[in-house]
């Protein structure tokens, strides 16, 4: 079986680096890291087999693609493409909204959120 390429998108550095390092050290898995949804759809070429983003990207920075607008982006790439949305957003008005767009998941970022996404990952792998 190849590798699944994993792209990891959050404008944390700490963030990227631990799912990073998660996912780097498990067999099975190729991953790229970017730190805007401008980065990622630019080597969404490399077809992704899953991309995990970040709901809020650039700080609230007009100039930067939001989560939700780079999930419309890779949906108009290739609606094919599975996402999980990461957040510290619990409103459930916005789950359902990234869920309606095409996000196959919605992960908020807890305490234990890396134990939860390493388990919605494998999960949509081994489906």
């Amino acid at each position: 079986m190849k590798n699944k390429m994993i792209f990891f998108v959050d404008d944390d550095k700490m963030m990227l680096n631990l799912m990073e390092y998660t996912f780097k050290c498990r067999d099975g898995f190729n991953v790229e890291s970017y730190f805007s949804g401008e980065d990622c759809v630019k080597n969404l070429n490399q077809n992704p087999d899953l991309i995990v983003l970040d709901y809020i990207l650039g700080e609230d920075d007009s100039k930067f693609m939001s989560g939700l607008e780079t999930l419309k982006k890779i949906k108009k790439f290739d609606r094919h493409i599975p996402v999980i949305i990461l957040s510290r957003e619990k409103d459930e008005g916005l789950i359902d909204e990234f869920i309606k767009l095409g996000a196959k998941k919605y992960v908020v970022k807890d305490n234990f959120f890396i134990d939860t996404l390493i388990e919605t990952i494998e999960n949509h792998f081994t489906a």
